[in-house]
Formats: C-alpha cells, structure tokens, sequence
C-alpha cells in the first residue's frame, strides 16, 4: 500500500516538472530579454558609478554620489521633481476617481464626455505641445484672452502649466481604470447596503472603495511613473536648460549625457532607481495594508 502511494507521488511530481518544464519554455523569452536589456545595462551603470572614469576605471566608491548629491543642478532637479509629483499624483487620482464615479452615474452626455476625457491619449506628443505653447507663450492666447502679462514658461507659473498638461494627459486614462473596476462591484453588495439605508457617502466609503483599493493602488503608482515622465513635454516646451522651476531630474540626466560626464549620469541614475523602488515598496506595503483592512 505504501509503496503504491509512493509511486502516485512520484508520477504526481514527474507531472509537475513535466508541465514547469513547458511553462518554462514561454517564459524563456521574457525573461533573457529582462536579462539583456535591463539587468545587464543597469549593472554596467552600477559599475559606472563606482569608477573615475570608464578609460581609466579605477575604483572610486561612493565619491561619485556625494560629488552627484553635492551637486546644485542635481539638488534642484531633486526638489523641483518631488514637488511636482507631490502636487501631480493626489490630484491626478483624486479627480480622476471622481470623474469615475459621476460617468458611473446616469448623466447626460456620459458617452461624449468620456471620449473627450480619452482624446489626449490619441493625439501625438508634438503637435500638442505645439498647441500648448502657443497657448502659454507670453504673446500667447491665454494671456490674450484672460488681459495678464505673464511669461508662463520663463516663470515659477511654469509648473502651473507642466501640472494642468499632466492632468489633461492623464486623468482620462486613470478614469477607465477606476471605470472598469466600478463595474466590477457586486450589485448585491451595494443593494443591500441601499436597503439598510446607508448613505451615498457611506455607500462610497465602506462599499465601493473595497473594491477599488487593486485599481487605487494601480493608479497611484501610474501616475507616480508619469510624473517622472513629464519631461519629454517639458523639453519639446523648453529645451535643454528651462527654467529654474521647470528643471526635472530627467534635465539633469539628459544634460549629462550630452556632456558625456559618465560618473555623474551613472550615479543620479542609480539614486533615481532606489528612491523608486523604496516609494514603489512603500506603495505595496500600503496597499496590501490597506486591502487587508478593508476586507476585514
């Protein structure tokens, strides 16, 4: 009987390898790709920023990153990034759960509405900053038409624009999300909560956001990506060297590159790269926190 047993367990094992072994052959691809062209180039850019210089190579330790941190171009770049992502995320998840939540409705026009809210997904990059500028140039239409004088990309109102083009950008994109899991919800859950008089704050709170928590989460962190991205339309606006309030780390990156100073590109892009991993981890502890709490 035992040894009957014994071989069951052994084909069952036999099996499993069997199906890992296939699984394995479609997952080979991804992962030699990951490989080639991410694990590996970041590894030589940790390497980079350990040495002088990749001719002479000789190893430096951290000198690279105090010379980078000690750095006033890098110090503003640093400020000015965290600013805009503090100002630039909240407002991009807030107002786009709310737009989620007033199409979930039955308004009029909802279908209009939310095509217009996905338009900017469509248009390539260029031609809007085109329109953008124009817009915010000191000559331009708004100015125009609001009768002020303000030099809006050679000012601190600068991020004012850079902040209203991220959430023009984005907050249709966010909107599906948080549609797509409005949907999702057991009417009968929200049924019974109706029933036992609950509130449409209460409703929204102790119901609705459980199950919105994955595509909160999933949000937060998109919009956080994104507005490490801004940058593409900040220099098609800008240039090289903007303003002093528009300058980003992804300026700070660019300009080393194009002066070939390695050690210095290699080791921001490394302080870059923990810093996003820490607050991505923190965003994970809070959102399985948060999703334990709620399911509680």
């Amino acid at each position: 009987m035992e040894r009957r047993e014994g071989m069951k367990r052994r084909a069952k094992n036999i099996r499993f390898f069997a199906r890992s072994k296939r699984y394995l052959v479609f997952f080979l691809p991804s992962w030699i790709g990951i490989l080639i062209f991410f694990i590996v180039p970041f590894g030589v850019v940790i390497w980079y920023s350990l040495l002088d210089n990749p001719v002479n190579k000789v190893f430096v330790g951290l000198q690279n990153f105090i010379t980078t941190i000690s750095n006033e171009a890098f110090q503003i770049a640093v400020k000015n990034t965290i600013l805009f992502s503090l100002q630039a995320v909240p407002l991009a998840v807030i107002l786009s759960l709310g737009l989620a939540v007033l199409l979930d409705c039955k308004i009029a026009f909802r279908s209009q509405l939310r095509t217009c809210l996905l338009s900017p997904m469509m248009v390539p990059v260029a031609s809007v900053m085109l329109v953008w500028r124009i817009l915010f140039d000191y000559h331009g239409i708004w100015n125009e038409w609001f009768q002020t004088s303000v030099d809006w990309l050679k000012s601190n109102s600068g991020q004012f624009v850079i902040l209203l083009l991220f959430l023009w950008k984005n907050l249709g994109y966010n909107m599906i999300l948080f549609l797509a899991s409005l949907s999702s919800i057991p009417k009968d859950a929200v049924e019974v909560a109706v029933l036992e008089g609950a509130s449409s704050l209460r409703l929204f709170f102790k119901i609705k956001l459980r199950y919105l928590s994955p595509a909160l989460f999933f949000v937060t962190l998109m919009s956080f990506v994104n507005s490490f991205k801004v940058f593409r339309e900040v220099y098609i606006m800008t240039g090289d060297y903007p303003y002093e309030s528009l300058y980003l780390l992804q300026h700070f990156i660019n300009n080393t590159f194009r002066t070939l100073d390695y050690q210095k590109m290699s080791a921001a892009a490394v302080l870059i790269s923990i810093a996003m991993i820490i607050i991505i981890g923190v965003l994970f502890l809070a959102e399985n926190w948060f999703g334990k709490d709620v399911e509680g």
